[in-house]
């Protein structure tokens, strides 16, 4: 079996735990590897992961440099390799084109891999994936302990009566929607109401929607008014910061996003306008 240090730029929350996860340059005293693999995910990370690559070059073994930021498309999902084990991808790629998204470039159109075992979906589009897949996937996420959360994202234009009953029926911990662009409003609110109709509802915290902030011409009003339109629809809204290729950010959009962050937070917010109203 062929033994591989991941080495990572970033720790974040999905990153591996195992003994052969590494963040930053090599320890002084080595396990036993054939290969390293230098993953990215984010290309304002590309230049720390090269350095990475370099260091590690110390190892005496093969060393590649790969992952999304290289632009490099995935190959089928390996539980624990790349994400902490709980997460999976049963699909890459997505039929939308997003300005701000690289999947269709990187990944193409939307295609199918074979369903491993995670309770945590980070898929970039699941919804647009066969009807067959998707059931498939839900059948897999009911034999797991953990309840199933939809990190990856969830397309409300896309959501279905029958996407509906399956979250209820695998009683999914958490899910997530997405506010990036206007015409994204009117399936959230069509989708809000699917949702609550089931009892699905955002008092739950299972519906939650990343509104995407920050771009160029955005205004902190608008941003604001979107999370409160996402709120009206029935979502908990968190504030996603647009970072582009270089990942520069302005303190004053951090200060703001940092606002629209936290659920206890944001919820304080909302129960300061009922009392307003």
């Amino acid at each position: 079996m062929t033994r591989i240090a991941r080495v990572f730029p970033r720790k974040t929350k999905a990153s591996p735990d195992d003994n052969l996860a590494f963040f930053g340059a090599p320890p002084k005293e080595l396990p036993e590897i054939d290969e390293v693999h230098v993953s990215v995910a984010f290309t304002y990370d590309l230049p720390e992961a090269e350095r990475l690559a370099e260091l590690w070059e110390i190892a005496g073994v093969p060393v590649k440099l790969g992952g999304p930021a290289t632009g490099q498309g995935g190959g089928d999902f390996t539980p624990g390799m790349y994400l902490k084990k709980g997460y999976v991808i049963t699909s890459r790629g997505c039929d939308n084109a997003c300005w701000f998204c690289s999947v269709p470039k990187r990944e193409g159109k939307i295609r199918e891999l074979p369903i491993t075992e995670g309770f945590n979906v980070v898929d970039d589009n699941l919804l647009a994936c066969s009807d067959g897949h998707i059931r498939a996937v839900f059948a897999m996420l009911k034999r797991q302990k953990e309840k199933p959360v939809f990190t990856g994202g969830l397309e409300a234009k896309r959501l279905k009566p029958w996407h509906v009953e399956l979250l209820a029926d695998a009683k999914a911990k958490r899910m997530y929607f997405a506010y990036d662009t206007a015409d994204d409003l009117e399936p959230l609110v069509a989708a809000g109401k699917l949702l609550n109709a089931a009892g699905i509802t955002r008092g739950s915290r299972k519906p939650n929607c990343y509104v995407l902030i920050g771009y160029r011409g955005d205004t902190f009003e608008a941003a604001e008014k979107r999370l409160l339109q996402a709120w009206d629809a029935g979502f908990f809204p968190f504030a996603m910061l647009y970072r582009g290729d270089s990942g520069e950010t302005e303190p004053s959009w951090r200060r703001f996003q940092r606002e629209w962050a936290r659920p206890a937070i944001i919820a304080s917010k909302f129960k300061d306008k009922e009392r307003e109203a």
